[in-house]
């Protein structure tokens, strides 16, 4: 999110002086390192999540819209920024991966069923093929029907043009267009602090994490795009605007697969159910990944917990994180969210053979032998005020004080997909006087600026014959099984 913010900036105001403060000692080591995340363009293909049934047994589509537009912005940005010098060759963050989504049983096939019939007449999915024929399962997927019983009926929503991105890449190909560009990257350094000024400015006390030195930064502008650092921080400055936020931190685990000869039978990202009485966030799917060039297989996420905001934090985020205005929204979380609590408990008493166990509904001969266990990245999701207590949610959020001189972003998934789209809403809600005089440069990074792509066909069909061109997911890059000639 941040180096976005700053890509943008520099493209439409070259004449600031950026400075990114990075705690660790690489950049994209925390949440969007290739290996702590799924590497999903989350673009509602095949996140069931956000294609809910209602009481009326009707799929509801209207997030899976949302989220698609905010995917598309994604990719116009991307688009230009490899065809001008901003980004290097897109095959180095960007590969076409089918995004699959996958159900078994008869409920399952007839949720997928009609799942289909309501986001395949939609422009932004046109393409996507309802598949319930054994024999295509295999073809398709063979790791996941080696050994599998078809007695149990079981049915795919399958669309070629998905993506697999490796954010980590990405995110330092930004930092360095950042950095060639006159910003000053200044990793293994630790914001302590932030405190407003009379003239509406920011001191930022930073420290030195190498040498122990502490300095004060002063910045008219600050963005805090910490991860689950972000809610401390936020916290610090003091805003009105984070009052009675909280913060529920949730560890993901994978198993993961780089034997060649395994992962040449799967490619695909192929999403599944969670599980009765799970949350969103544990949706099981079986992602193929392209990591510097070379495939793998990853499978989860299996949940851990710990207290820590950061993989690499402090044992007392969460308590210090408690604060007087968001007591009762922690609290009432806690009485509310039981089903997450049974499910974290089960999920720490697995055993590597549960894991595997688990597995089998997607790969019937998994073998653990196959497989290790990675810890991926610890994300934070938003408790927000709701009521006289609070509620836990999926997604992301954008906090931005009444000035506009700082904003932040909180929560997970789907996070970095919907990056660009995200700062575009923070450039807009923080310099309101600039935006408009940046608005013809914006609309020649992104075409579709203040325009909803799912009402103009036209324009959508042109943004995405030439994002798929730049960012290289056309021609011989094509998956098999090409469902979207009306779009190639």
């Amino acid at each position: 999110m941040s180096a976005t913010l700053g890509a943008l900036l520099r493209q439409v105001q070259p004449d600031w002086s950026i400075t990114v403060f990075e705690r660790l000692e690489a950049a994209a080591a925390e949440s969007s390192d290739p290996w702590n995340n799924a590497g999903t363009g989350h673009s509602a293909l095949c996140e069931l999540n956000y294609t809910p049934q209602n009481a009326a047994g009707e799929v509801e589509i209207s997030k899976a819209v949302d989220i698609n537009e905010r995917f598309q912005v994604s990719r116009q940005f991307w688009s230009y920024a490899v065809e001008n010098g901003v980004l290097a060759a897109p095959s180095h963050f960007i590969n076409p991966i089918p995004h699959v989504s996958f159900t078994h049983g008869a409920n399952g096939v007839e949720y997928l069923r009609k799942r289909h019939a309501a986001l395949s007449r939609h422009p932004l999915f046109e393409g996507m093929e309802f598949i319930d024929d054994s024999a295509e399962f295999a073809s398709r997927l063979p790791l996941m029907a080696k050994g599998r019983d078809f007695s149990d009926p079981v049915a795919l929503n399958w669309t070629d043009y998905g993506t697999d991105i490796d954010f980590g890449e990405l995110t330092k190909e930004l930092l360095a267009y950042l950095g060639a560009s006159g910003a000053d990257i200044a990793f293994g350094h630790q914001v302590l602090n932030l405190t407003k000024q009379s003239d509406g400015s920011w001191l930022v006390k930073v420290r030195n994490e190498r040498t122990g030195k502490v300095r004060v930064v002063n910045a008219k502008f600050v963005f805090v795009g910490a991860g689950g650092g972000a809610l401390p921080l936020l916290q610090k400055s003091g805003i009105k605007e984070i009052a009675g936020f909280g913060g529920f931190p949730v560890s993901g685990l994978f198993l993961r697969a780089t034997n060649p000869e395994l992962v040449a039978q799967h490619e695909a990202k192929v999403y599944g159910q969670a599980s009765v009485g799970a949350p969103p966030m544990s949706v099981p799917h079986l992602d193929t990944r392209v990591i510097n060039g070379e495939r793998g297989l990853l499978f989860g996420p299996y949940a851990g917990w710990t207290p820590k905001f950061l993989k690499d934090g402090k044992y007392t985020d969460l308590i210090k994180s408690v604060k007087p205005n968001n007591l009762f929204s922690m609290l009432g979380v806690g009485v509310t969210e039981m089903g997450l609590v049974k499910y974290l408990v089960e999920e720490l008493l697995k055993s590597q053979a549960g894991r595997v166990d688990s597995m089998e509904e997607f790969i019937p001969r998994a073998d653990g032998k196959d497989w290790e266990l990675i810890i991926a990245g610890q994300r934070v999701q938003i408790i927000r005020r709701k009521g006289a207590g609070g509620v836990l949610e999926l997604g992301t959020a954008v906090i931005a004080a009444e000035d506009g001189s700082i904003a932040g972003l909180l929560g997970a998934s789907p996070g970095a997909s919907t990056c660009v789209s995200a700062m575009l809403d923070v450039m807009q809600k923080c310099f309101p006087r600039e935006f408009g005089s940046w608005e013809p440069k914006l609309k020649e990074m992104v075409p579709s600026l203040g325009v909803k792509l799912s009402e103009n066909q036209a324009l959508f069909k042109e943004v995405w014959d030439w994002s798929q061109q730049a960012l290289r997911l056309d021609g011989n890059n094509t998956p098999k099984h090409s469902g979207v000639a009306s779009h190639a």
